[in-house]
C-alpha cells in the first residue's frame, strides 16, 4: 500500500499533463482535491467540444451551399454546353451549303484561280532572285500579296490582277533576251554602297567594274561576289563592259547564278597548296632545289658536251674541256712506256669525272624521297580524318575533308616532283655517261697508239740484227 499511492499518484499526474488545457493548474493537496480538479477539467471539456460541435455544424452548412451552387453552375454550363453544340452543327450544315453553292457558282474557274495561285507563290520566290529584278524591284511585293490573299480568304482576283500578273510574266521572259546598261547601288565587297553602271546580260548574270554582281533574295539589293571566279571568267566581264554594241565572248551562267555560286566556292591554286600543309611545303622546297639543280647540270653538260666535239675535230688539246685535258696527259709525257701512260691517262678520267656527274646523285634522291614524302602526308591527313570522325562522327562531310585534302594533296605534290625529276636524272646520267664514254674511248686510242709505237720501235732494231747477220 505504502508504494500504490505515489504510484497512483504519479499516472494521475501524467494524465493530466497530457488532457488538461495548458492553463495552469494549481497542485492537488490530496486524492479529494485531485478528483475534483478532475471533474471541473471534464466539465470544461464537454463545453468546449458542444463549442466545436456547433462551429462543425455550422461550417456543414456553409459547405452544403457552395455544394449546391456549384451544382447549379455546372448544370447551368452543361445547357449552354448543348446549346452551342447544336448552334455549331447548324453552322456546319449553314458552311457545307454555302460552301457547295460558292462551288457551283465558280464551276470550272476553281481550277484557274488554284493555278493563278500557285502561279503567283512561284513568280514571287523567282523575283526575289531574278538579276531581272536588279532593274525592276519590288515586283515580288504584288504576287506575294496576291497569294496570301487567294489562299487566306475566298476572296477572287480581280480582272486587273490577272493582267497584272500576266503583265509582269510577259516582262520577265521578254528582258532574259535583252543585254541593257542601267546604273544603280552596288553594295562592293568591303562593304560600302556605291552607284555605278551594271550590265545585265538577260536574266542570267549581273557585272561591273568587271566583277560579277548578285540579288541578295532577303534585302534586294544588289552586291559584288565577295570571291569573284578566275580571271579567265572576269577578263570576259570587263570585255563585255568595255565593248560598244561588239559582239564579245562572255562567260554566263545559264542557272542564274546557282552554277556561278559553286564556281566561286571552288578553292585557288594557292588554296590547294595550302591545303597540303607543312608536308607539302617541304615536298615543293625540295622539288625546287632538285629543279635549280637539273638545270644548272643541263646547262653544265651541254657547255662540256660541246666543247668536247670540238676538241674532237682539233689536233691542239686546250684546257677548257675534259677531253682537251686527258690529251695533254700525252704530251706531257711522251716517252713512257703505254702501261704507265694508261694509269697516268686513268687517273686524268678520276679526275674530270666528279666535275661530270657533280649533284646527279641528288637529284635522284630527290626523285625518290618525293613519293614518300607524298605518302607520309597521305597518313597524316588520314589521321587527322579519323580523329575527325571520332570527335564529331560523320554526320558532317566537311569535318572530314581538311584531313581528306591534306591526304590527297601530298600524295598529289609528291608525284609532281618525282615525276619531272626523275626524268631529269636519267637525261643528266645519260648526258654525263656519254662525255664520260667520249673520254675513255679516247684515251683507249692514245694508249693503243703508245703501244704500236713502242711495238714498232722495238721490231726496227731486231730486223736491223738480222739483216747485218745475213
Amino acid at each position: 500500500m505504502n508504494l500504490f499511492k505515489p504510484t497512483l499518484l504519479a499516472i494521475l499526474g501524467a494524465g493530466l499533463a497530457f488532457s488538461v488545457s495548458a492553463q495552469a493548474t494549481p497542485a492537488a493537496l490530496n486524492l479529494d482535491q485531485l478528483l475534483q480538479q478532475l471533474e471541473k477539467g471534464k466539465l470544461n471539456q464537454t463545453q468546449e467540444n458542444k463549442n466545436r460541435e456547433a462551429r462543425f455544424n455550422a461550417e456543414k452548412a456553409a459547405q452544403t451551399d457552395l455544394l449546391n451552387q456549384a451544382n447549379k453552375e455546372k448544370n447551368d454550363a452543361l445547357a449552354l454546353s448543348e446549346k452551342l453544340e447544336t448552334e455549331f452543327e447548324q453552322n456546319e450544315f449553314k458552311l457545307a451549303d454555302v460552301s457547295e453553292a460558292l462551288n457551283k457558282r465558280m464551276g470550272s474557274l476553281k481550277e484557274l484561280f488554284g493555278v493563278l495561285q500557285q502561279v503567283s507563290g512561284d513568280t514571287a520566290s523567282k523575283l526575289k532572285t531574278s538579276n531581272v529584278s536588279a532593274q525592276f524591284p519590288g515586283r515580288d511585293v504584288f504576287f506575294e500579296e496576291l497569294a496570301q490573299s487567294m489562299g487566306g480568304s475566298s476572296k477572287l482576283a480581280s480582272i486587273e490582277q490577272i493582267e497584272q500578273v500576266w503583265f509582269q510574266l510577259q516582262k520577265e521572259m521578254t528582258e532574259q533576251g535583252k543585254v541593257v546598261r542601267f546604273e544603280t547601288d552596288v553594295v562592293e565587297a568591303g562593304g560600302a554602297k556605291v552607284n555605278k553602271e551594271v550590265v545585265r546580260v538577260g536574266a542570267f548574270a549581273l557585272v561591273a567594274d568587271g566583277k560579277y554582281l548578285t540579288v541578295s533574295p532577303t534585302t534586294g539589293t544588289v552586291a559584288e561576289l565577295v570571291r569573284q571566279p578566275t580571271g579567265r571568267f572576269t577578263d570576259t566581264a570587263a570585255e563585255l563592259q568595255s565593248s560598244n554594241n561588239e559582239i564579245v565572248p562572255f562567260a554566263l551562267d545559264p542557272t542564274g547564278g546557282s552554277i556561278l555560286n559553286l564556281l566561286v566556292q571552288a578553292p585557288s591554286t594557292k588554296e590547294r597548296v595550302d591545303q597540303g600543309g607543312t608536308v607539302g611545303y617541304i615536298i615543293i622546297g625540295i622539288g625546287l632545289i632538285a629543279f635549280l639543280i637539273a638545270f644548272e647540270r643541263f646547262v653544265s653538260l651541254s657547255l662540256i658536251s660541246a666543247k668536247v666535239k670540238r676538241q674532237m675535230k682539233t689536233d691542239t688539246p686546250k684546257d677548257d674541256n675534259p677531253l682537251g685535258r686527258i690529251l695533254k696527259v700525252k704530251d706531257q709525257y711522251p716517252h713512257v712506256s703505254f702501261d704507265t701512260l694508261e694509269l697516268k691517262l686513268s687517273e686524268a678520267i678520276l679526275r674530270e669525272m666528279p666535275k661530270i656527274t657533280r649533284n646527279l646523285t641528288l637529284v635522284k634522291i630527290v626523285s625518290v624521297i618525293a613519293p614518300l614524302l607524298g605518302l607520309l602526308g597521305t597518313v597524316t591527313g588520314m589521321i587527322k580524318t579519323f580523329q575527325a570522325i571520332t570527335l564529331f562522327g560523320t554526320g558532317d562531310p566537311k569535318l572530314m575533308a581538311g584531313g581528306i585534302s591534306t591526304a590527297l594533296m601530298t600524295t598529289v605534290l609528291g608525284l609532281v616532283v618525282a615525276i619531272p625529276t626523275v626524268v631529269l636524272s636519267t637525261m643528266l646520267n645519260t648526258r654525263s655517261k656519254n662525255i664520260l664514254f667520249v673520254l675513255q674511248e679516247q684515251s683507249a686510242g692514245i694508249i693503243a697508239e703508245r703501244s704500236e709505237k713502242q711495238s714498232n720501235a722495238e721490231s726496227k732494231p731486231s730486223a736491223s740484227s738480222t739483216s747485218d747477220k745475213l
